[in-house]
């Protein structure tokens, strides 16, 4: 059995004190919460790090709250927390559905919000959610703070735009009123990282599709999204001949890898399928159906 690579420790005890660890100890350190991705890729030696800064301290961007017309969530907020909060459920269903499908009650204890967007997996739930809603990123360094769209905060599989002494603060949803949103996920048990996974959510003005947003996991999408299908389904009604054809786009878009979760013909149908579900169940919580 592999074990870790030699690492030093520090622990931050303020934002600021973390940024300044950051830039004393360099860009071989790293950040860490609940650990439970880092610490599994570091003891196969995917990741040797000189250096974990433990951020367990910062309990001051531990929060979920409504700034003006955004939905703000710190970037140490559990993922438990988030599964709990009524404030979240109100407004965006998505994000319960996601959190009840991520791992199991001990990880949903101690991982966070910041750790799923930073640690870039592929198959990251929150990372799919975060495209679907178009969210907003903060992120803060010693000179200051910059925000970033989800959609462009990954650059490949577990890197992100992250500078070497920065870090993500909170994560920015836009409230969108009367807005309905769904997650559906296929693993092959308890626990596993998605076969594939697709997210939504969907206003709907006068029957027809005002403004809308896919997200998709583990299946190889573009910034984890799918733009044509939202571009399509845009000023039409979702009947079930719209949605179809929105979940045929979604596959078209996605390039997934064969592996021990399926075949590749096996996702692209997952994809399709998935979004088409996550669609239809969110045009039910609009209170509406999807007309044949």
């Amino acid at each position: 059995m592999q074990t870790p690579a030699p690492v030093d420790y520090a622990r931050a005890t303020s934002v600021d004190h973390a940024l300044a660890l950051l830039e004393q100890l360099g860009p071989e350190s790293r950040l860490i919460a609940g650990g439970h991705s880092l610490l599994p890729m570091m003891r196969i030696r995917l990741a040797q790090p000189e250096c974990v800064i433990d951020i367990n301290d910062l309990t001051d961007l531990d929060y979920i709250r409504v700034e003006g017309s955004d939905l703000c969530l710190g970037a140490m907020t559990r993922h438990a927390t988030v599964l709990a909060s009524p404030v979240v459920g109100e407004h965006y269903p998505i994000l319960h559905d996601a959190e009840r499908r991520i791992a199991d009650p001990p990880v949903r204890n101690r991982g966070t919000v910041g750790g799923s967007f930073c640690q870039a997996d592929p198959a990251e739930d929150l990372a799919a959610v975060g495209s679907a809603l178009k969210a907003t990123l903060v992120l803060r360094s010693a000179g200051g703070t910059r925000t970033v769209s989800a959609r462009a905060f990954h650059e490949g599989p577990y890197t992100t735009v992250l500078g070497d002494a920065e870090m993500l603060t909170e994560v920015r949803i836009p409230i969108r009123p009367g807005a309905a949103s769904a997650y559906e996920k296929v693993k092959r048990r308890a626990g596993d990282w998605a076969a594939a996974a697709a997210g939504a959510y969907l206003l709907l003005r006068d029957g027809v599709v005002a403004d809308v947003g896919i997200g998709l996991t583990a299946v190889g999408a573009p910034h984890f999204c799918a733009e044509d299908a939202e571009t399509y389904l845009v000023g039409k009604p979702p009947t079930e001949e719209h949605i179809a054809e929105a979940g045929r786009l979604a596959a078209a878009a996605c390039t997934p890898r064969a592996d021990q979760r399926g075949p590749v013909e096996y996702k692209l149908h997952l994809v399709d399928e998935l979004t088409r579900r996550v669609l239809r169940r969110s045009v039910e919580r609009a209170g509406g159906r999807a007309e044949q």
